[in-house]
């Protein structure tokens, strides 16, 4: 990797909400193919950071680089078709729709034309765009569920069906918020396993995550954040070392050899 180019690179980022400070002058560099945690306490400006790389809010000051290429003022939904791609704390699928609807929906970002918006949802019985996700689907192991209303979906299920519709719009660079988050030990196992496949095919990934069990298993890298700043940036494995982790997230020597044996 001697010698490569970033795919994702922050740039003494700030952001304020009025008189609260919750990004402060972030800098940190994703190397394409790289699987790399974003953690920190609740409140250290996790998710107010993946909002502003994906364009949900401005930054105030510094700049976010896409394989070399400035898109700090780009709008969202010029950063989805450049190659970034995300999932959410809290799901975002539309209840009401099928799980290939839902999934089909990202597909969009893909089609600037009015034509090409139209094309996702032809009246025609079937089209690429269709079997694309169709394919998707089966890869996930949720071919099953494709004509099935989302909302009465399990919520596992619906975590796994929010990570094929953010594939679905073909990202470089894809930016996961707690996806293990209330999944249950089978259904982190085969998150994790979709994970690895995704990240096998060369799409560089960046994740918030609490479970630390998840996070030394998958990741290789770590960047903490506190209060908004960057306090760490080192190897996983070497993430308990630093005092002021420890201090600020994760707790006592014997909080993390339980948090890491879990």
């Amino acid at each position: 990797m001697s010698g490569a180019r970033p795919i994702l690179a922050l740039e003494a980022i700030s952001k304020r909400f009025g008189g609260l400070s919750v990004i402060q002058d972030l800098s940190f560099e994703v190397m394409p193919g790289e699987r790399v945690a974003l953690i920190g306490p609740n409140g250290a400006g996790k998710t107010t950071a993946f909002n502003l790389v994906t364009g949900v809010y401005p930054v105030d000051a510094g700049r976010i680089r896409l394989d070399g290429a400035d898109i700090t003022r780009l709008p969202a939904r010029k950063r989805i078709r450049a190659g970034l791609a995300r999932t959410f704390q809290n799901i975002r699928l539309l209840p009401h729709l099928t799980v290939i609807e839902n999934a089909m929906v990202s597909q969009y970002a893909r089609n600037p034309s009015l034509a090409g918006m139209l094309q996702p949802v032809s009246l025609a019985r079937e089209n690429r765009w269709r079997r694309e996700a169709r394919e998707a689907l089966g890869e996930a192991g949720l071919a099953q569920y494709a004509q099935e209303a989302t909302g009465g979906l399990p919520y596992g299920i619906q975590k796994r069906i929010e990570l094929v519709r953010a594939l679905l719009a073909r990202p470089r660079v894809l930016l996961l918020d707690e996806p293990a988050a209330g999944l249950n030990p089978a259904e982190t196992e085969a998150l994790a396993a979709q994970l690895e496949k995704i990240s096998a095919s060369g799409v560089t990934l960046l994740v918030v995550e609490h479970d630390m069990h998840f996070i030394g298993a998958f990741c290789r890298r770590v960047v903490v954040l506190n209060f908004g700043c960057k306090i760490a940036d080192c190897d996983a494995e070497a993430v308990g070392d630093d005092p002021r982790v420890r201090e600020a997230y994760l707790g006592t020597e014997t909080d993390l050899e339980v948090a890491y044996a879990a």
